[in-house]
């Protein structure tokens, strides 16, 4: 895993990746956070996350998937659904669902440059340490980055 700070985001549409992951829940709001912010620049990504079923907890560990142009391309947005709800406080991060999105992510797009933020760690609440880890085994062999949002 490499690991740079930064904002994923421009980095995404200067082409330093080929394809983007965030974490999202099951309820279509992406309206906090990054995902709030890939809503807004890449609407794109929020009308596939709209495409699936609002509230199925059978959406853990599956992603959608939306494309774009960028002035360097194109660029793949996955929306991976690795928490069921975003209300109240703790651990809301499922750690069986990240690691099944970055499995996912591995079969589908093996090759490609891929940049995240601290997936489930943030608003979500779960621990980087664990979750870190299981994006190492799953992205294994990957050209993966993990970008700390700041400067």
């Amino acid at each position: 895993m490499r690991k740079i700070k930064g904002d994923l985001i421009k980095l995404a549409i200067d082409g330093e990746f080929d394809l983007i992951i965030h974490g999202c829940n099951c309820f279509c709001t992406m309206g906090a956070g990054i995902a709030k912010t890939i809503k807004l620049k890449f609407p794109e990504a929020y009308k596939s996350d709209l495409k699936t079923e609002k509230g199925d907890k059978l959406k853990l560990g599956t992603i959608s998937v939306a494309e774009t142009e960028t002035e360097n391309g194109k660029l793949i947005i996955v929306n991976g659904y690795t928490q069921f709800n975003w209300r109240g406080n703790g651990n809301k991060a499922d750690y069986d669902a990240i690691r099944n999105v970055f499995k996912k992510v591995k079969e589908k797009f093996s090759g490609l440059r891929i940049g995240y933020p601290a997936i489930g760690a943030g608003l979500a609440g779960g621990d980087w340490n664990i979750i870190s880890e299981i994006i190492e085994q799953e992205l294994d062999g990957e050209n993966h980055t993990f970008v700390e949002y700041g400067k």
